[in-house]
C-alpha cells in the first residue's frame, strides 16, 4: 500500500498550487521509493531505487512520439501568434453577426467530440487551438456585442474554452475502439473476472458522450446569458 503515497503527493501538490512537472517528478520519485522500501533496505538500496525510477520515467519520455515534435509545434504557434493569428481570430469571428460566446464554443465542443470520436484526439488542445484560436474567438464575440471586456468576464470565458475542449476530449474519445482508456477499463475488468469486448465499451460511450454535450449545451446558453446580465447594462449606461 506505500506506492499509494504518490497519489498523495499529487494531491498535495495540486492544493498546493505547485508547479505540475515537478509535481509529478515527485510522485514518480515518491512512489518508486515506496516500491523498492522494506523494513531491512539500506541507503545504498533505496539511492539504487531512485536511479532507477528516474531512468524509466527518462525512458518514456524519450520514447513518447510527441516529444521529437512538441518543439516545432510550440515554435510554429509562438511564430503564428506574433504574427497576429489571435487578433486575426478576434476580426474575423466580429464580422459573424449571430456569432456569440456560447455559440462559437458549442461549434468547437462539437467539432472536438466528433473528431475525438474517430480517435484523431491531437485535432484540438490547449496550447495548439484553445490558446491561438478559440479562447480569442470567443472573446471577439464577446466585444462584438458589449465592447470592452472587464478582467472577470475575459477570464471567464478563458476558462470556458479550456473547459470545452476537455470535456469535449474526454466524453468523446472513448467511442473510438482503439484508443489507450478503452483498452485500460477493457484490462481492469478482466483483471476483475469481466469480460467485455472494446466494441461494447466504445457503443456505451455513445450515451455519455450525448449526455456531456447536451450538458454542456446548457452551461453554454447560461453562460451567454450571465454574460448578457454582466455587460449589457455597461453598454446601455455608454450609449446614454
Amino acid at each position: 500500500m506505500l506506492v499509494l503515497l504518490g497519489i498523495g503527493v499529487v494531491i498535495l501538490g495540486f492544493v498546493l498550487r505547485a508547479n505540475p512537472l515537478l509535481v509529478v517528478m515527485a510522485a514518480v520519485l515518491t512512489t518508486g521509493l515506496a516500491a523498492a522500501w522494506t523494513p531491512d533496505a539500506d541507503l545504498q538500496v533505496m539511492f539504487e531505487a531512485a536511479l532507477a525510477t528516474l531512468a524509466s520515467f527518462g525512458k518514456a519520455f524519450n520514447d513518447s512520439r510527441y516529444v521529437s515534435m512538441v518543439w516545432f509545434v510550440l515554435l510554429a504557434i509562438g511564430l503564428l501568434e506574433r504574427s497576429g493569428l489571435q487578433e486575426r481570430a478576434r476580426m474575423l469571428i466580429a464580422k459573424v453577426q449571430a456569432a456569440t460566446v456560447g455559440r462559437v464554443l458549442w461549434v468547437y465542443f462539437a467539432v472536438r467530440q466528433v473528431a475525438a470520436a474517430l480517435g484523431l484526439t491531437s485535432l484540438g488542445g490547449h496550447p495548439q487551438m484553445v490558446r491561438p484560436l478559440v479562447a480569442p474567438m470567443a472573446e471577439g464575440a464577446a466585444e462584438a456585442k458589449f465592447g470592452a471586456l472587464p478582467d472577470r468576464q475575459r477570464f471567464l470565458i478563458r476558462a470556458h474554452a479550456a473547459a470545452t475542449d476537455n470535456i469535449a476530449l474526454f466524453f468523446g474519445e472513448d467511442i473510438f475502439i482503439a484508443i489507450a482508456s478503452i483498452l485500460l477499463i477493457k484490462g481492469f475488468l478482466e483483471q476483475n473476472g469481466i469480460v467485455v469486448e472494446p466494441l461494447q465499451l466504445s457503443v456505451w460511450a455513445i450515451p455519455t458522450a450525448l449526455s456531456a454535450l447536451t450538458i454542456h449545451s446548457l452551461r453554454l446558453w447560461l453562460l451567454d446569458i450571465n454574460l448578457k446580465r454582466a455587460l449589457q447594462p455597461k453598454t446601455v449606461e455608454a450609449a446614454e
